[in-house]
């Protein structure tokens, strides 16, 4: 193998290189060999590995070609010394390697040197228009030559800095052409490392769920060769922030630290890596933790001579300050320097540092200040995604400090209506619930100004403006994947294995491990789920609503500034009143949900005081709502918080038909659903109920033509098929709400849990389901008040009503109640009266009346 093969496979497969260069030098080679030897040693090392080892194997290398007297071997290994020692923050002395050996190299050698230049000066420093000539020159005189793999290079250096600039679709272009020549020639880990790139341009158009497959497609091809790529694991972090995926940004950005650190990898990396760790410790909440990572970032960069890096670590660093409660005039000041800095460095991110400064003037009570930045700021509201998020707040906040209430509540809704374009192109309902988040502030302003005029119906509109949000859009079905099949089906069967027994050889340690990486791989194949973008959904208007509630009454929850409110809309008004603290409502909800449950398993000789526990509950969470309501049913429209209250142990609810909406345009859509043609039932046992199949049994009685899947013939598949499109579904089966993942939260069905994943692969969602033998009701709160789990997903999909607990039942109690349920559907009620008049019948037999008071029924 020459040298020139040898360097190709330090970038391709560099643990090969690296036992290849290991036998070349144990062998006495020659100068001119052992200097390839030591070069690609060094490359490996440098890029993969630690950096003090390729420092010397480098110098090593520049030895033995002096020895040889090759003057064009000498430079060439001087240009991968000079990156070196860079990346070892040693930034002059590698500047004035590179630039001592560019002036008189003509041809390929002068390509590949002003190559290595080119991502000096753009990747590490910053210095863009410098490495945009390097990048240029060297693509022109690399062209053409037949050297495919430098000629790839200097592609994808020019796209770096190309998209860096914000010229997205030419550094597309660049790196497409780039993935086509280092696949012809074989570099693997260079092919993986475009991949990624182009998942960064995908991100910076606004396209995530491309940016994820690229990203993911990267990670599995260095995994695949075994080698760690803190690039990669850089801007897949960033990526997964954007996303709102916090828990997976930390797992990945953790991870590639600690291997870091055993690595002993360059300091340039070891400061990047820190810098996107304290973003994500950020996100997270952990506000000391992402001031330390952030200040340790920045006292490198600063070591390294890297302005531009510097300075994104520092926002950074303000950032969680301001978020920590910092207000001093010395963070002001601090943040007035770095907005002109970061104007002449990277005009998104100034746009965060000029919102960031204007807040802090406005909090020092410094006006004329907070306008001049807010302005700045506000200028790029209409450009690149980026910025436009912070721009449109800053326009909000310029507009509110001048007293223009109008404009600023146009500038609320603007923002708000970028953001829900920006949701549609997302075909995931995970990252659309997370993107929600993005609007949060925005929508915040304008409900505080709302609250502060006291006007209810004002409140009310600007409470439904972001709520629900994602519930507002037709979902997006998962790509035909078989692939998405097969992993489900695995993860079933695997569970399956673990909740009854588990495999002898293996033991449950390796089963939970397969567990985990079938429940990413699904994970992955859905979040790169392409949007589609459809018709926005008509404003609510809250005249509508009452033209449509009748003689029913709708309360609607909003928690503002920490303080719960609610607005009546009843008998052609709507009422605002202020309830109290929102968690003292969800102290008071947290012990009436224990208490449910104490109830239900007969735990304790002490029987706990239910009318008196849902009466301090109802203060807390109604305050005295109910002398507006009217006489007929009720509906309730509370916060992501407070999703799971059992409304009918509120003394005021009690004998009422209540139903629960994610919001009042939600419920006016379900009320709005078109029931199927036919009127198919389903009923489904699942297995380990201490009923056994009792409750399937009997409702078959009720409905001889029911579709009836149960003692082990309720498998995912033959479930999933029986229920699309059915008119109503029950549902008599154990069930999971996953916190730390609520998409595989499931229902247990014979051959193992049929998880929120399956229910969305349904073309048509059943149009009524009674959930009875779990706590199904329970969402993960998440983005912007929106909700993740079992029946979140059901009316996300186009369920007119779901009838689930918000607790676990005692299973003998529930049969009955459903028995009493069903007996009401028959008769022509609809969910929420069948479930209030079944709760009557229940009478005083405490467990059959703790079991009713479990249930609520969601929708219309």
């Amino acid at each position: 193998m020459d040298a020139g093969e040898l360097h190709a496979l330090a970038l391709s497969r560099p643990a090969d290189a690296l036992k290849l260069a290991r036998q070349v030098l144990a062998n006495s080679p020659s100068d001119a060999d052992a200097a390839a030897a030591h070069q690609a040693a060094g490359v490996v090392h440098r890029d993969f590995g630690d950096i003090g080892a390729a420092a010397t194997e480098l110098k090593a290398a520049y030895r033995h070609a002096r020895k040889a007297a090759d003057p064009d071997s000498e430079a060439d290994i001087l240009a991968s010394l000079g990156v070196a020692l860079v990346m070892a923050g040693q930034t002059r002395r590698g500047l004035a390697v590179l630039d001592s050996i560019v002036p008189g190299r003509t041809g390929v050698l002068a390509g590949r040197i002003l190559v290595r230049r080119a991502w000096v000066r753009g990747a590490l420093l910053g210095r863009y228009a410098e490495a945009l000539a390097d990048a240029e020159q060297a693509v022109e005189l690399l062209s053409d030559t037949g050297d495919l793999m430098w000629e790839a290079r200097a592609l994808t250096h020019r796209a770096m800095v190309l998209l860096a600039m914000g010229a997205i679709e030419r550094a597309d272009v660049d790196y497409a052409r780039s993935e086509e020549l280092f696949a012809k020639c074989g570099q693997q880990v260079e092919y993986a490392d475009t991949r990624q790139a182009r998942g960064a341009a995908a991100f910076a158009r606004g396209d995530l769920p491309t940016a994820l497959l690229y990203l993911d497609d990267a990670q599995r091809m260095v995994d695949e060769l075994g080698v760690f790529e803190p690039d990669l694991l850089a801007n897949k972090c960033v990526v997964l922030l954007a996303a709102g995926l916090t828990r997976d940004a930390l797992t990945e950005i953790n991870s590639a630290l600690e291997r870091f650190e055993h690595q002993r990898g360059s300091t340039a990396r070891r400061a990047e890596l820190l810098y996107c760790a304290g973003l994500a410790a950020h996100a997270a909440g952990a506000l000391e933790l992402a001031e330390s990572r952030s200040r340790a970032a920045l006292q490198l960069f600063r070591r390294q001579q890297r302005p531009w890096w510097a300075a994104r670590a520092e926002l950074a660093l303000l950032q969680s300050r301001y978020a920590g409660g910092d207000r001093t005039a010395r963070l002001l000041h601090t943040g007035r320097r770095l907005s002109v800095e970061l104007d002449g460095l990277d005009a998104d991110l100034a746009v965060e540092a000029h919102l960031l400064t204007g807040r802090l003037a406005l909090a020092r009570s410094e006006p004329a200040e907070a306008r001049h930045h807010l302005s700045i700021a506000a200028g790029a509201r209409n450009r690149g995604l980026r910025a436009r998020g912070a721009g449109w707040l800053a326009q909000a906040t310029l507009h509110q400090v001048d007293g223009r209430a109008r404009a600023m509540l146009a500038a609320c809704r603007q923002g708000l209506s970028l953001i829900e374009v920006y949701v549609h192109t997302l075909g995931a309902t995970e990252l659309r619930v997370l993107a929600t988040a993005q609007g949060a502030e925005l929508a915040a302003i304008a409900l505080r100004y709302a609250v502060q005029r006291g006007n209810a119906r004002q409140v009310l509109e600007w409470s439904e403006r972001w709520r629900a949000t994602v519930l507002a859009i037709p979902p997006v079905r998962p790509q035909q994947d078989d692939g998405l099949v097969a992993d489900l089906a695995a993860l079933r069967s695997l569970t399956n294995r673990l909740e009854t027994t588990y495999d002898q050889r293996l033991g449950p340690a390796p089963l939970h491990r397969e567990r985990r990486r079938l429940e990413a791989a699904v994970r992955r194949r859905v979040l790169v789920t392409p949007g589609t973008m459809g018709h926005r959904p008509d404003q609510f208007r809250s005249t509508e609503l009452l033209s449509h509630l009748g003689d029913r009454s709708l309360v609607e929850l909003t928690d503002v500034d920490d303080q719960l409110y609610a607005m009546t809309a009843a008998r052609g008004r709507v009422h605002l009143e202020l309830i109290g603290p929102t968690q003292e409502a969800i102290r008071r909800l947290s012990h009436a949900l224990f208490a449910l449950r104490r109830e239900a398993t007969g735990r304790g000789e002490d029987r706990l005081d239910l009318d008196a526990i849902g009466a301090r509950l109802e203060t807390a969470l109604l305050g005295d709502v109910a002398r507006h309501l009217a006489d007929g049913p009720v509906v309730v429209v509370p916060t992501g918080r407070l999703h799971a209250v059992p409304w009918s142990l509120l003394p005021s609810l009690r004998h009422r038909s209540t139903s629960v909406a994610p919001s009042a345009a939600a419920w006016l859509r379900a009320r709005s659903a078109v029931p199927p043609a036919t009127e198919r039932v389903v009923l489904i046992g699942g297995p380990q109920l201490s009923t056994g199949p009792e409750e399937v049994r009997r409702l078959s009685e009720l409905y001889p033509d029911a579709v009836v899947l149960t003692e082990g013939d309720a498998t995912a598949e033959a479930v999933l098929q029986a229920m699309d499109g059915a008119s109503l579904v029950h549902v008599a089966a154990h069930g999971t709400f996953r916190a730390d993942s609520p998409l595989f939260s499931a229902l247990q069905l014979d051959d193992g849990p049929l998880t929120v994943y399956d229910l969305e692969r349904l073309d048509r969602a059943p149009y009524r389901v009674v959930l009875s033998s779990c706590s199904s009701a329970l969402g993960g709160p998440s983005g912007a008040d929106e909700l993740l789990g079992l029946v979140s997903a059901l009316v996300a999909l186009g369920s007119s009503g779901v009838v689930a607990s918000v607790v676990p039942v005692n299973d003998p109690a529930t049969v009955p109640l459903m028995l009493g349920l069903h007996g009401r559907l028959r008769a022509g009620d609809d969910l929420a009266e069948a479930l209030a008049q079944a709760r009557v019948s229940a009478g005083d037999d405490r467990p059959a009346r703790t079991a009713g008071q479990s249930f609520i029924a969601l929708g219309a």
